[in-house]
C-alpha cells in the first residue's frame, strides 16, 4: 500500500502540475486576448487621430492654398493697374512733348510770339520811347495793357524750362501714382 499512497500523491502532484498548467495557459490566452484587444483599440484610436489630423492638414493646406491663390489674384490685379497707369503717364508723357515740339516749332518760325505785361505807370516813368505796344482791344484779359514781345532766344529758353517743368510734374504725379498704388493696396487704404 505504500504504492498507492505515492500513486496517490504523484496523482495529486500530477492533477497540480496539469491543473496549474492549464490555468497558466489559460491565464495567458485570456491575457493575450486582453492585449490584443487593447492593441486593437488604441490602433483605432491611433488612425482615427490620423485621419483626423490628417484632416486638419488638408484643411490647413487648402486654406494656404486659397490665400496664396487671393494674393496671387491681387498682385496680377496691381500689376495690371500699374501698367496701365505706366501706359497712362507715357501717353501724357508723349503728347506733352508733341505739345512742346509744335510750341517750338512756332517761335522758331516766329508764328508764336512770348509778350509780358508791363506797368504803365514804370514804363511812363522811365521815359520809355515807344517800344512797347498795346494789346489788341479784344480778347484781352487786361484792358489796353502795356505788353513787351520778348527776344526769341529768352523766350525758347524759357520755353525750355516750362517743358522740363512740365516733364517733371509728369513724371511726379506717376510716381506718386504708383506709390499710392502699392502702399494703398497693401495696407488696405485705397479703394
Amino acid at each position: 500500500m505504500p504504492w498507492v499512497g505515492v500513486f496517490a500523491a504523484l496523482a495529486l502532484l500530477l492533477g497540480l502540475v496539469l491543473g496549474g498548467r492549464g490555468a497558466w495557459l489559460w491565464q495567458t490566452n485570456d491575457y493575450g486576448k486582453q492585449l490584443s484587444d487593447q492593441a486593437t483599440d488604441y490602433d483605432r484610436q491611433l488612425a482615427a487621430k490620423d485621419r483626423a489630423h490628417g484632416r486638419e492638414r488638408e484643411a490647413a493646406a487648402a486654406a494656404a492654398l486659397d490665400q496664396l491663390a487671393a494674393q496671387q489674384d491681387a498682385r496680377r490685379g496691381l500689376e495690371d493697374r500699374l501698367q496701365e497707369q505706366a501706359k497712362t503717364h507715357w501717353k501724357e508723357m508723349g503728347d506733352a512733348q508733341q505739345n512742346q515740339a509744335r510750341l517750338r516749332d512756332r517761335l522758331a518760325t516766329a508764328d508764336l510770339r512770348l509778350s509780358v505785361i508791363i506797368d504803365a505807370g514804370s514804363v511812363a516813368a522811365q521815359g520809355c520811347d515807344g517800344k512797347v505796344r498795346e494789346a489788341a482791344g479784344t480778347g484781352g484779359l487786361v484792358h489796353a495793357a502795356l505788353r513787351a514781345d520778348l527776344d526769341r532766344t529768352h523766350a525758347q529758353r524759357i520755353f525750355a524750362i516750362t517743358d522740363e517743368g512740365e516733364r517733371g510734374i509728369i513724371a511726379l504725379r506717376a510716381c506718386q501714382n504708383y506709390v499710392s498704388e502699392i502702399l494703398g493696396r497693401q495696407f488696405g487704404t485705397l479703394p
